[in-house]
């Protein structure tokens, strides 16, 4: 694992707590199919609380960047799978995607960036949990305290915001997750991606495409969950309202990324932090379409 010289991503949007728990199962799956996908687009309209989010210049020349190498080596992987050729086997590149392709065509099964799980340590530490398990994914170092990464992201007992903090870093963007792990991971270039309470069939498909080029690169996405009552949730969690960081560490390229696997730091949570923490597996398959429905109105750090 080499690392990666590039420019500093920078971050995008909304506030977003944290509630929850889970038990060890590891690759469970919630459903393949997108149930409920428009489901809960109203209710999240009537409550949320976000005021008016925007990137910042350099994140959106940024955005850009990655954008057009995601898009580019989603195709050439696309293509190569349909040939029946393999790709270049997990070459390691720049994180803008301006190094060596990473893309690796018609692989079998799953091919995961290798996050490494923690348990939240409070019913409201998803968010720091979630980044050092994001960032464990490139560096591969287990057991990062959530403590700092709690005080690093300025989490409150209202969770991890997804946007409107500026933590203590250098030229902070008012995303805190962003911000946090381009800080840890300098030349990562992370950036955030909003996402509409009902996101389109267009932001289904980059989403498959950033979690592609993330992973081929050996990043993980940190997502911002919104499950709501009648909505998508998340393997194992309750039909109620629960806004949750997890970190997306693959994709099954059998289905050009259609499911992605991802960690949940409720895995492994004692029922007596969160209630309804016993059936949370610590990592499970989920349809790509699904989880990011489950991020409408919040988003994603890719």
């Amino acid at each position: 694992m080499s690392a990666t010289p590039t420019l500093l991503r920078a971050a995008v949007l909304g506030a977003a707590a944290l509630l929850t728990a889970a038990t060890t199962a590891p690759a469970a799956t919630a459903s393949a199919a997108d149930p409920g996908a428009g489901a809960g687009a109203d209710y999240k309209a009537a409550h949320d609380t976000l005021g008016p989010q925007r990137l910042t210049p350099a994140q959106l020349r940024l955005s850009a960047v990655k954008q057009a190498a995601a898009a580019r080596s989603f195709e050439e992987a696309d293509a190569l799978g349909a040939s029946g050729a393999m790709g270049a086997p997990g070459t390691t590149g720049t994180a803008d995607g301006t190094g060596a392709n990473g893309a690796l065509g018609a692989l079998a099964g799953y091919k995961l960036s290798g996050g490494i799980h923690q348990s939240q340590q409070t019913s409201y530490w998803c968010g720091p949990a979630a980044l050092v398990i994001t960032q464990s994914a490139h560096d591969e170092v287990g057991g990062r305290s959530q403590k700092d990464a709690a005080t690093l992201l300025k989490t409150t007992t209202s969770g991890t915001a997804w946007y409107g903090i500026d933590i203590n870093v250098p030229d902070p963007t008012g995303y805190p997750m962003a911000d946090a792990l381009n800080y840890r991971l300098p030349g990562a270039g992370y950036v955030p991606k909003a996402l509409p309470y009902t996101p389109t069939a267009a932001d289904k498909t980059a989403f498959k495409q950033h979690i592609t080029h993330d992973t081929d690169y050996d990043y993980a996405i940190a997502g911002n969950a919104w499950e709501v009552p009648g909505g998508p949730h998340l393997a194992g969690h309750p039909n109620i309202e629960i806004f949750h960081w997890v970190a997306i560490d693959g994709y099954n390229t059998d289905t050009a990324a259609g499911e992605v696997n991802y960690l949940d730091p409720v895995g492994g949570v004692s029922t007596s932090v969160i209630s309804w923490a016993g059936p949370v597996p610590k990592s499970a398959h989920i349809s790509s379409d699904t989880l990011t429905t489950i991020m409408g109105g919040r988003g994603y750090v890719w």
